[in-house]
């Protein structure tokens, strides 16, 4: 008799979702002649004189580990830049912790601080890794939703309305991946509010806040009552054009730290020297250059955002980041089948709004991190489809 082959695999991953960004892109693999639309990479090369302080790095022999927690002397340029830029004071040596990328720093605060069934709230649409990792932290995810109505900021009204006993997280992330959604000072008092009346930890993802095009970038953390409830979690892949260094960081009160640093030294060990070495340049002289990048991405937003209400597919302004979450139910279309369409027909990729949860159906992403006359070319092929899909 033949045995079951998944018997091996444990309960909570067999009925783990596959990444919707990931799958979708298998279907792109091997065509020629796509735009891509779909990835979330900055399209420049990291800036070279971090590259540089990297290649000095190796040339000096460091290829050692680090501390669990990363090298001090990053530790310490992180702790001045958030205190710069974001008003929020934390102590380099026990209140910092380096990690390989966001998605790890996400990863070991929820297996830190999650028992088995506590409840983890999360606004949806939101990156993909979200309930997944919650899933894999033994928790039980909970969305909020959020909507084009409000440029898809997180609503403290949504918040309340969603919360339910058991919850003990908070985890938010703005500015938005995938829509481009920041929310404005006062909604977020009001949040930080009940947060502090449900006595819930907040995990607020910040890794955009650089991208932010008008307005000003506020910080849960920096808030009254906040920053002792509060895991802040940045790092340097967008920003900075740093995605394939895996670096991040989180800053949080001591403890919690010193939990997620358990987790972090039996997973990882430590985010890679070289990389840190690099995060250390970043920090000290990488602000020009950031500041140059964003205003191309500034510029792109503007062009897709016209281009999009143009052909019909009502787009909010995303204030940040470097996504459009165009509306395609003047299609007739799903997500899904406008996505897969536009590919076949115009080559090009798009991520279905629906890989970002449920409240992303009748969406799609488009990222505007590429070239200007690639999104230009792009615009053209998607303007011809939706005129030939729409009666």
């Amino acid at each position: 008799m033949s045995q079951d082959p998944s018997r091996f695999i444990a309960r909570h991953v067999i009925g783990l979702p596959r990444s919707g960004i990931r799958d979708f892109f298998e279907l792109v693999a091997g065509m020629k002649d796509v735009i891509s639309l779909g990835i979330g990479e900055p399209d420049f090369s990291t800036p070279w004189h971090i590259r540089e302080a990297a290649i000095y790095s190796l040339e000096k022999g460091r290829t050692f580990y680090t501390s669990n927690l990363g090298l001090i002397e990053l530790r310490r340029e992180i702790s001045k830049y958030i205190g710069r830029n974001f008003g929020i004071e934390y102590d380099a040596s026990s209140e910092v912790l380096v990690a390989v990328g966001v998605s790890e720093a996400m990863d070991i605060a929820l297996r830190a601080v999650l028992n088995p069934g506590d409840k983890v709230m999360y606004q949806d649409p939101c990156f993909v890794s979200y309930h997944p990792t919650v899933m894999l932290s033994h928790g039980v995810g909970v969305s909020i939703k959020t909507d084009a109505k409000s440029a898809f900021t997180i609503k403290a009204e949504e918040v309340k309305k969603a919360w339910e006993p058991g919850c003990k997280v908070l985890m938010i992330n703005l500015p938005c991946n995938p829509t481009g959604g920041v929310a404005e000072k006062a909604e977020l008092e009001e949040i930080a509010r009940f947060a502090i009346e449900k006595d819930m930890l907040v995990i607020s993802d910040e890794i955009y806040a650089e991208l932010t095009y008008e307005g000003e970038h506020v910080s849960i953390a920096s808030l009254p009552g906040m920053q002792e409830r509060t895991i802040f979690l940045h790092g340097f892949s967008k920003a900075w054009a740093m995605t394939g260094w895996r670096l991040g960081y989180a800053c949080a009160p001591s403890h919690l730290i010193e939990a997620m640093m358990k987790v972090h030294q039996y997973s990882m060990m430590c985010a890679s020297i070289i990389a840190q070495d690099a995060g250390i340049e970043a920090l000290r002289n990488g602000d020009d250059a950031v500041q140059k990048m964003k205003v191309s991405y500034k510029r792109r937003r503007d062009l897709v955002l016209r281009r999009f209400n143009e052909m019909g597919l009502a787009c909010h302004k995303p204030n940040a980041t470097f996504y459009a979450f165009p509306n395609i139910t003047s299609t007739g279309m799903s997500s899904v089948e406008f996505a897969k369409a536009l590919l076949e027909d115009e080559k090009v990729a798009m991520v279905p709004g629906t890989a970002f949860g449920e409240y992303g159906e009748g969406f799609v992403r488009c990222s505007f991190a590429t070239g200007y006359d690639q999104l230009v070319e792009a615009c053209n092929r998607i303007e011809r489809f939706v005129k030939n899909h729409t009666s």
